[in-house]
């Protein structure tokens, strides 16, 4: 396997056997619907499928913002059993929030800021505590010590 690049857009040309491919990685951020996301000719160049990939982007971004405010575990739970789930659940949102990291990795424009509204949108709902119901009767809110 022969290579070169060009580190203005980082062009590899990659020979393999017969054929010869080129692949371009934007090393700056871009605006259009020819992106790879997560995996090789994925959208591609279809509308359609960068459309689902902005879909898939913002949904997956709002759920790693669910997966670090939910409360899977009991308060009365066995502590070992609480903290077992507690790391798979913690080990499952880190590797989905990495996966949104590699995402936003490929400089598509829009890929950013769907990932950016996501995670705005996921914090909003299930991090900043505006729809949680609160005791009026309370005079000092609780800590989360």
């Amino acid at each position: 396997m022969d290579g070169s690049m060009n580190h203005g857009g980082m062009q590899m040309n990659q020979t393999m056997g017969m054929s010869k491919k080129k692949m371009m990685m934007h090393m700056s951020f871009y605006w259009g619907n020819s992106a790879t996301v997560l995996f090789h000719h994925w959208p591609g160049d279809s509308t359609g499928m960068y459309i689902l990939s902005l879909i898939f982007v913002f949904a997956l971004s709002v759920f790693v913002e669910w997966l670090g405010h939910c409360s899977i575990v009991r308060g009365d739970s066995n502590h070992v059993a609480a903290g077992v789930v507690r790391s798979i659940v913690h080990t499952v949102r880190v590797g989905l929030a990495y996966l949104v990291m590699l995402a936003v990795m490929s400089f598509n424009g829009g890929i950013f800021i769907v990932a950016v509204l996501g995670h705005g949108l996921g914090y909003f709902i299930f991090g900043s505590q505006v729809f949680m119901k609160t005791d009026k009767n309370k005079t000092l809110p609780d800590l989360g010590c």
